[in-house]
């Protein structure tokens, strides 16, 4: 991968002049690429990863890993499926693996039973998916490479038998 990409990757905030010096490059040739990146496709979005257990009153919300099976549509493959469940708004990713199940999507709700009620009345429904597993995500330990740190340190009761 591209010098410029990987930087980006790391820290999206770095400026073509920064990303100029580490590459020894010039600061138009930097920003052409970037430029070339983002109209290709390349770069998609740039974005920040919050720790909301850190902000004070922000709104908790549920989210939860589903593993999906499908049955593939003739001649058409997984991406039928696919994209007719990432177009939900509540999916947030959506991705094809192996294993014993097809597809691995994350959902955002409210809370617990607004992620249940979509897994019940939107997903295990349609025409195509024949099963699902529901995994709620209790606590981020790290997500994009970047460790989430504790916003307050857990006392756990002692347990003697």
């Amino acid at each position: 991968m591209d010098e410029i990409l990987e930087i980006l990757e790391k820290d999206a905030r770095t400026s073509p002049e920064e990303i100029a010096a580490m590459t020894k490059r010039s600061v138009g040739a930097v920003k052409g690429a970037i430029k070339k990146y983002e109209r290709d496709g390349v770069v998609i979005k740039y974005k920040a990863v919050i720790n909301k257990g850190l902000i004070k009153d922000a709104p908790r919300g549920a989210c939860a890993l589903i593993e999906v099976n499908v049955a593939p549509q003739k001649n058409l493959g997984f991406d039928y499926v696919a994209e007719r469940i990432y177009m939900f708004p509540e999916v947030t990713n959506c991705f094809l693996i192996s294993g014993t199940y097809d597809l691995l999507i994350t959902v955002d709700g409210k809370d617990m039973q607004e992620v249940a009620n979509f897994v019940a009345a939107k997903l295990s429904p349609m025409e195509g998916v024949r099963g699902t597993v529901t995994h709620f995500l209790l606590r981020k330990y790290k997500e994009d490479g970047e460790i989430f740190k504790p916003h307050e340190k857990e006392k756990r009761l002692a347990i003697s038998y």
